[in-house]
């Protein structure tokens, strides 16, 4: 059972304004590192957004720190257990943005969408008037998604605005404006989601409280709406029901969730390349990949952890629930 494993690990987020980001960056990262606990958290002038794992003391030690900085009384948090640490290090970083939709009238501390509990969110779902969207990234949905939700197939959240605009008249018609309901992992892209709907002039707008992860913890597997796994931002890959991790792995290449079916392609080759990415790198990327894949071989055989190769900074992509960047074990 997932509760028996030794690892803790917490998703946060919380909207609120920091005056001054930058003054609170170093005296978390000290308490991260004197608690032990990795992850990456982000700081911004509109909140913090992170995912943090180690002991229950150490995260619980972690979360008091947060908790009294200003506004954080109160957090969005999941929790969910791991077998060994989904990270290798912690990162306290600076952004713009605590998660990165590019829209600067966008307030969710100003006006979001109506929250719907877990235990709701299959009657709101099933009626037929009710149009559902997934807000997460193209790669991400492959893994799993509520029955009926409509894939925006964007690449990133930053191209959620143009996606929704562009489409507006087709999802929502003429006369009646019907019910929107979005959903995200952790809930955090679906109170800047909402805001930006409202921003928009639809107002019945509502979203999951807590996304698909409080979801797939209180809502009993026989009852749920859920289809396939949930993509989160570590080394679990993806969660199934009960939060117990799933059956995915990761490209090294790209980052894209593969199945058992899609490591069978004659263009997966690990640590190296899927059939998703073969065409949008290069041999000599391939080659990098091939050499940390062979150096990272060769540190598990010693039994040491090796961080792997840093890739370019135009090669990073935004839009993770809890992280702006790709995952927290690589780069």
């Amino acid at each position: 059972m997932a509760e028996s494993l030794p690892i803790q690990v917490a998703a946060l987020y919380r909207f609120t304004p920091f005056s001054d980001p930058a003054a609170l960056r170093a005296p978390l990262l000290a308490a991260c590192n004197e608690a032990g606990v990795k992850g990456t958290l982000l700081l911004a002038p509109e909140g913090i957004n992170g995912t943090i794992a180690g002991g229950e003391n150490a995260v619980g030690a972690v979360l008091d720190h947060i908790r009294a900085l200003p506004g954080c009384e109160t957090l969005e948090l999941k929790f969910s257990r791991a077998a060994e640490m989904p990270f290798y290090r912690m990162k306290v970083r600076l952004k713009k943005e605590i998660v990165t939709m590019g829209e600067p009238s966008v307030d969710p501390t100003a006006s979001v969408g109506r929250y719907v509990s877990p235990h709701d969110w299959n009657e709101v779902i099933a009626d037929p008037d009710t149009i559902l969207i997934d807000t997460r990234n193209d790669y991400e949905v492959a893994a799993g998604k509520f029955k009926g939700a409509i894939d925006p197939e964007t690449e990133t959240f930053r191209d959620f605005p143009a996606w929704f605009r562009q489409r507006r008249d087709e999802l929502l018609g003429q006369g009646k404006t019907p019910r929107v309901a979005m959903y995200c992992t952790g809930g955090i892209r679906c109170e800047k989601s909402t805001s930006f709907l409202r921003g928009e002039g639809v107002e019945d707008v509502v979203h999951l409280k807590g996304g698909i992860l409080k979801y797939l913890e209180t809502v009993p597997e026989e009852e749920s709406q859920w289809e396939g796994e949930c993509f989160v931002f570590d080394e679990r890959v993806t969660v199934k029901h009960g939060l117990e991790t799933g059956s995915y792995t990761l490209c090294r290449a790209c980052r894209r969730p593969l199945n058992q079916d899609d490591m069978k392609s004659k263009h997966y080759v690990e640590g190296v390349s899927c059939a998703g990415c073969i065409d949008e790198r290069t041999d000599e990327d391939r080659a990098r990949y091939a050499e940390r894949h062979r150096q990272e071989e060769l540190a598990r055989k010693r039994g040491e952890a090796h961080v792997g190769a840093v890739l370019p900074e135009k090669e990073l992509k935004d839009g993770g629930d809890w992280e702006s960047e790709w995952g927290p074990k690589f780069p």
